[in-house]
């Protein structure tokens, strides 16, 4: 009878631990996802922190579930960045490991429309065979909507509408005049997979905001939804004026939320591919950016209170994230370096996540070692979908991380953008940047990686190094993607 009882009580353990795998939703139980990403915000920049800045909506996020402290995203600048987390993909395995962008507007070059249409920001993109998380998501029953910036190709194949959303109303690619909508001259604005200027003049953080309540009216309380906001805010403006480049822009209302700046600009003798020029002051433009923040944090506030006021909000995963590092006005004490870095200022960002009915508890503070990478497998477990099939996924379910549960599984995680590389594998932390700067820090104890302990630890040194070169190996080895790899 004992020896009856304990099988059946095995049985039962093991059916128990089977539904909390990838596919734990149930058909009546699947959560709507509200993923939130904004545009080089800086790992200190949130108001609970206590730096000033006003985000009471992210505040509240905080509150009401939790704050990761040691989340990176896998590619210090916004493209492969992006590409990574739709995807649960190194950019160096999906193939979006450098931006998709033009680099003559840097030089103030305005490109004429024929030749602006066979330039690679234009022909780019991220290979069409990659699965991304509204593909994925489609399968288990979801509608899904992206408003805000793509920046992962702008033919019609490349566009959100053509893999797995069902709605998209946004830019196109890395920046943006906020309310000319262009980028250095060029109109980039769509709806699904046709240019518009039907909005020319609005601030497009408002514009975003618009068609994200109405997603939300459309879908909330009908049918499971993911709505992916990938703001521009609080990047800086994608202008040949240096006036307008040399800040952010914001609405004015927002502005005087804080302390008025003066002199709010100065003339400098050479700023970019102008000489001389007028420009934003340091001051000005962090002025700007915090006001950027906070005007992106109002429209996050209302996307927080209509599924509240339809009493769906607890059955609604919300994710906030930075796509990279703090650029421009951000600050990003206590780390060190900002956006196209390697050091721990470009990749690891301030993350919040809530979901009560989920076991995400509130208020709390979470140290674990997660990552970009993880979104994917995750929305899948929680949604009950199925995972990509014939790929290698470079994350893993953070469910039990996040509860309190588990540890991470994570133990390493690696970045490489040119010829700067970073490398983390465990407490440990290898840097390669331009010239010959670096070093190995213990994050432990050095958050700022201010201290090179390679002279005294040459055997750590070379074990994260060659934990570096057989990820290397791996990354050769896999399928080839465009745009990047050559096949």
């Amino acid at each position: 009878m004992r020896r009856l009882f304990a099988f059946q009580w095995m049985l039962f353990l093991i059916g128990a631990c089977c539904s909390c795998g990838p596919r734990e939703a149930s058909e009546a139980s699947r959560p709507n996802i509200l993923l939130i990403v904004s545009d080089d915000q800086g790992y200190n920049d949130l108001g609970i922190l206590g730096n000033g800045i006003l985000t009471p909506a992210l505040d509240r996020l905080a509150g009401e579930g939790t704050r990761l402290t040691d989340f990176y995203v896998a590619w210090p600048a916004c493209t492969p960045s992006r590409a990574a987390l739709l995807t649960g993909r190194y950019p160096q395995r999906n193939g979006v490991y450098d931006m998709i962008r033009n680099e003559a507007p840097d030089y103030g070059y305005e490109y004429r429309p024929e030749e602006y249409a066979v330039s690679f920001e234009r022909v780019g993109g991220m290979d069409t065979r990659e699965v991304i998380v509204p593909q994925m998501l489609r399968s288990a029953g979801y509608k899904s909507g992206i408003y805000g910036k793509w920046d992962l190709g702008s033919l019609q194949r490349y566009l959100p509408t053509a893999r797995g959303f069902d709605d998209f109303y946004g830019f196109v690619n890395t920046g943006i005049d906020y309310y000319t909508h262009r980028r250095y001259g060029v109109p980039s604005m769509y709806r699904n997979l046709e240019k518009t200027k039907e909005d020319e003049g609005v601030y497009c953080t408002y514009l975003f905001e618009r068609e994200a309540l109405r997603f939300l009216e459309r879908h909330a309380g009908r049918e499971p939804f993911f709505l992916y906001m990938p703001f521009n805010a609080p990047h800086g403006s994608s202008s040949l004026d240096p006036q307008i480049r040399s800040s952010v822009q914001a609405p004015e209302e927002f502005k005087r939320m804080y302390p008025p700046v003066d002199p709010q600009y100065r003339v400098v003798e050479r700023y970019r591919y102008a000489a001389p020029a007028k420009v934003a002051t340091p001051q000005a433009r962090r002025r700007d950016y915090l006001a950027a923040v906070t005007a992106m944090d109002a429209s996050i506030g209302k996307m927080l209170d209509l599924p509240a006021g339809k009493g769906i909000l607890d059955d609604t995963i919300v994710i906030f994230f930075a796509d990279n590092g703090g650029g421009g006005g951000a600050a990003n004490a206590p780390l060190r370096g900002r956006k196209a870095d390697t050091w721990e200022g470009g990749i690891r960002v301030p993350f919040l996540i809530r979901r009560p009915n989920g076991g995400i508890p509130a208020g709390v503070v979470n140290g674990e070692f997660l990552t970009s990478l993880e979104v994917l497998p995750s929305l899948a477990a929680a949604a009950g979908a199925e995972l990509p099939a014939g790929v290698t996924l470079d994350g893993f379910d953070w469910w039990p991380a996040l509860r309190g549960e588990a540890a991470s599984p994570r133990q390493e995680m690696f970045w490489q953008r040119k010829n700067r590389i970073g490398a983390r594998v465990g407490k440990w932390k290898w840097v390669v940047m331009d010239g010959g700067a670096g070093g190995l820090f213990d994050l432990d104890e050095d958050i700022g990686e201010s201290r090179d302990l390679s002279p005294e630890q040459p055997d750590v040194l070379e074990k994260v190094r060659r934990r570096y070169r057989h990820w290397v190996k791996e990354i050769e080895a896999a399928e080839p993607r465009g745009p990047f790899r050559d096949f």
